[in-house]
């Protein structure tokens, strides 16, 4: 699955953003994992702390060459005040267990009642940290789950705390998400190559070894390693968003591991390039025309009194901004440009809480003044108006987004050719998800890839779609449904991104009642 403008798909992104706006954009550390928001953390101290356990692996036979990796004890460590930390040895190259290794950071929430194992989470991105994850199970998970699971999250391979993939400084990181989407000379075109070129050489050139070993085959890899690890004969799993890619691909590589797995916020495997950023803008689309109609309803919109009015009012203000940007006050970014807009304006379509935000966001950039839009921008991309970043998310978004087969790069259309069909399909989102991107010019490829997503005799696999999900559109779900042998599918109907946790009661109790007795719901159940 190549990425391209794709947005990133964190799930419970209507928490982090409400917390980000509570907190002026700062996601401060809560109080433990039955607080209702999410809290964050630092590699300062992560090695430290007390012991606490150590976790014996299962007896099974290993794979040829791994067995020192099957086999490794985790040595836990309190942390972060209620939790417990590990590490996990992988190699960088599963082709060279031999060779040069690296550390996964891993976080464990212990079960609130008499743990039945573990439950290992992926919040999605590619990028965001699972960590951090689990350390917001009392925002995501219910009472129930949590008594029962140990609630496990890992930053993958070149995220967060998990040798993080570095490829910019954040003055740079910052002109590359501000840049213009829209060149309309030969001058604006070079200087956009040369912005998006300079991405993937920023990789290439900080970690040469780890650049290429990115993918999520390999980090699927790193998950079985961590099963094996965690002395958990098969794997609980819950996955959002990009998640979802993670544990499919998971499935098709173990899928005599597979044990109950939700897929929410379901992404198709069978989609490429140019087939996936077409498919999310017209989700993207099909969210913002909710909002517009919301806002309508509402009465006093400045969006103006219907639907066609309100999605010219926005598009006109993106090419309004690629000519003259608007001034910012109090951040290091002192003008908000065409291209932070749409990141302000996506974040809010995570969510419908958020929307009364964006419409206090956007009446202020009809006023002339960007600094709400810029906001909601940085908290988009976990940026402080300082100009720091609080994590490597936007980078390793990138950096394994796109990093794929040369057999798929080959056959992607040009960014010329993919901007026209995308654009007639999406007016609105088209200049910003079918532009040039840094992974028309990725410089490193993938060495493996997968031609079926069947995952043949895993057991059932939930999988979880919202009917106007922006960044995974609900045709998603349904396509991976009917991919995996064993698919159920499970529909919301409603906004925002992902259901579980954030959607209703018929949502959350029955993916309940599939994590913690196993009951599995009928095919195409509705909610």
């Amino acid at each position: 699955m190549a990425t391209l403008h794709t947005l990133r798909a964190p799930a419970a992104a209507a928490t982090l953003l409400s917390l980000t706006l509570l907190a002026g954009c700062s996601l401060g550390g809560s109080d433990g994992d039955d607080a209702d928001g999410a809290s964050s953390t630092t590699t300062d101290g992560w090695a430290g702390g007390t012991a606490v356990a150590t976790s014996t692996p299962v007896a099974e036979e290993a794979p040829e060459g791994l067995e020192r990796f099957y086999s490794q004890e985790l040595e836990w460590t309190s942390c972060e005040s209620l939790f417990e930390c590990t590490t996990l040895e992988v190699p960088i190259d599963y082709a060279e267990p031999d060779g040069a290794t690296i550390e996964i950071a891993v976080l464990r929430s212990a079960a609130k009642g008499e743990s039945r194992g573990a439950l290992l989470v992926n919040p999605g991105g590619p990028g965001a940290s699972g960590v951090d994850y689990a350390m917001s199970a009392g925002a995501v998970f219910s009472k129930d789950v949590r008594a029962a699971y140990d609630i496990v999250g890992f930053d993958p391979r070149g995220v967060g705390r998990s040798a993080p993939i570095d490829c910019l400084s954040d003055d740079d990181l910052s002109t590359f998400l501000g840049h213009d989407l829209t060149p309309d000379d030969p001058a604006e075109t070079a200087a956009e190559e040369e912005i998006l070129k300079g991405f993937g050489k920023g990789c290439v050139t900080n970690a040469p070894e780890l650049a290429p070993h990115l993918s999520t085959i390999e980090a699927a890899r790193d998950m079985d390693v961590l099963r094996a690890a965690l002395g958990e004969e098969t794997m609980t799993y819950v996955g959002a968003s990009y998640g979802t890619y993670l544990g499919t691909v998971y499935a098709n590589l173990f899928p005599d591991k597979v044990g109950r797995f939700v897929l929410d916020g379901a992404v198709d495997p069978t989609l490429q390039g140019a087939e996936g950023a077409k498919g999310q803008a017209e989700g993207f689309e099909r969210a913002t025309r909710a909002y517009v109609e919301d806002c309508v309803a509402q009465g006093s919109c400045p969006l103006g009194d219907d639907l066609d009015s309100g999605l010219a009012r926005i598009s006109g203000l993106l090419e309004e901004l690629d000519a003259d940007p608007l001034p910012v006050q109090g951040d290091e970014v002192t003008e908000l440009t065409e291209g932070w807009a749409s990141y302000g304006i996506a974040v809010a379509m995570y969510d419908e809480s958020s929307w009364p935000v964006l419409t206090q966001a956007l009446e202020a950039a009809f006023d002339g003044n960007g600094t709400v839009l810029m906001f909601l921008a940085n908290a988009y991309a976990s940026r402080h108006s300082d100009g720091t970043y609080g994590s490597n998310m936007m980078e390793a978004f990138q950096a394994i987004g796109c990093l794929v087969p040369e057999s798929e790069r080959a056959e992607q259309p040009t960014p010329q050719e993919r901007l026209a069909e995308i654009t007639e399909v999406a007016p609105t989102w088209g200049r910003f998800l079918g532009g040039a991107s840094p992974c028309d010019y990725w410089p490193v490829t993938a060495s493996e890839e997968l031609d079926d997503f069947s995952a043949e005799g895993a057991a059932p696999i939930l999988v979880i779609g919202t009917t106007r999900d922006p960044a995974t559109p609900y045709e998603w779900a349904e396509s991976l449904a009917e991919v995996l042998d064993s698919g159920v599918l499970l529909t919301y109907d409603g906004d925002g991104h992902t259901a579980y946790g954030r959607s209703n009661d018929c949502i959350d109790s029955t993916v309940d009642a599939y994590l913690v007795d196993g009951t599995v719901p009928e095919d195409g159940r509705r909610c």
